[in-house]
């Protein structure tokens, strides 16, 4: 493993304030014993612990994510504090630090203020390595204003923490009824509050000044970006109506892209649609065919209209004589009194034979 890479030592990691050693040069280095000092960064690269570099990849990629997104531009500047909080370890720091520099995703800076160094360091957020081997005077600059608005930050913190505390002994104080321990806590919460103003105002005139920094090299990456292209059109011989010509193109492409697109997800939600639009337009379609039915079936020549006025006629006989069938009083009640004369009459008849034979 150590052999292939996978497997490293520390002392085997380039120093990160030479930039991309290689580690070559670094294992005669220390093998050699040359370039020791008392320094930290020396006293942990000249420690024989092994790592695997799998970790230190994974560390270096959670370093960059982390920085991405809080900052926009294509690099950025923290300082070795800073740095030390996204590893969480003061050894591991310097360890993923070396692994980025050799492979020129950060540089190693540092200024010396009067009797204080400023230790930071210039991470790559994009695919590039960083740009230049030698730290240029903007990048110092952009260091110690990031190290003043951690500063200034930290004893804002405090003056804060500060402001509560004495609000809150003051509030107690005048439960308490001491009015010369709230009138105390008092002058040291308008003492805070003063403080506090003029470290924001101060704050935000350092952070102002960070950000015209920013979009200043944002906008020379902008020119830069737009004088390769105008050399790149003027070296190719490219038409700047071509060009032109061809953007358009593309917009209506794109735009053509969307219709269909839209036209996909109208068709989609069309399918969901209920089934009873779907049964309204099934009966309009059976009334449309019913309809089409009755004319299709009325007279085609004039004997289908004789044979239909007879039908017509033979229909309202039938009719005709229904009702009047209906009018005649054929129920069951009627039949007894039609019995009894039938039997009364019966009765003459023997009565008449018997007086005839007397």
């Amino acid at each position: 493993m150590y052999k292939s890479g996978d497997l490293l030592r520390v002392s085997d990691l380039g120093d990160p304030r030479s930039g991309r050693s290689s580690w070559i040069l670094q294992k005669m280095m220390s093998f050699s014993g040359v370039f020791r000092s008392s320094n930290s960064i020396d006293i942990i690269l000249n420690d024989d612990r092994l790592i695997l570099s799998k970790i230190l990849e994974d560390k270096a990629g959670q370093v960059i994510q982390t920085l991405s997104e809080s900052h926009w531009t294509s690099s950025c500047i923290i300082t070795m504090r800073k740095f030390e909080t996204l590893v969480r370890d003061h050894d591991e720091a310097y360890a993923v630090l070396s692994y980025m520099s050799g492979k020129g995703k950060a540089k190693y800076l540092s200024i010396q203020k009067r009797e204080e160094q400023i230790e930071g360091v210039k991470v790559s957020l994009s695919s590039a390595v960083v740009a230049s081997s030698i730290p240029t005077h903007l990048d110092y600059d952009i260091l110690q204003l990031v190290r003043t608005t951690e500063e200034l930050q930290q004893q804002l913190d405090v003056i804060e923490k500060r402001y509560e505390s004495s609000r809150k002994s003051a509030l107690a104080a005048l439960k308490s009824g001491n009015r010369n321990g709230a009138l105390r806590n008092a002058r040291e919460l308008k003492i805070a509050a003063q403080s506090r103003e003029k470290l924001s105002s101060f704050l935000n005139r350092v952070e102002g000044v960070l950000h015209v920094i920013v979009d200043a090299e944002s906008a020379k990456k902008v020119t830069e970006a737009i004088q390769i292209g105008a050399r790149a059109i003027k070296e190719n011989r490219i038409d700047v109506e071509e060009v032109q010509l061809c953007l358009q193109e593309v917009d209506e492409f794109v735009g053509s892209q969307e219709q269909v697109h839209k036209a996909l997800d109208s068709a989609a939600s069309y399918d969901g649609a209920e089934d009873e639009d779907f049964e309204e337009e099934l009966k309009e379609l059976e009334m449309q065919i019913s309809d089409q039915n009755l004319m299709v079936s009325g007279p085609k020549s004039e004997k289908d209209g004789v044979v239909g006025a007879s039908l017509k006629k033979g229909s309202a006989n039938v009719d005709l004589l229904s009702e009047a069938m209906s009018g005649l009083k054929l129920g069951d009640a009627p039949k007894e009194p039609c019995i009894q004369s039938s039997a009364t009459a019966t009765a003459g008849n023997h009565k008449g034979l018997e007086l005839e034979t007397a």
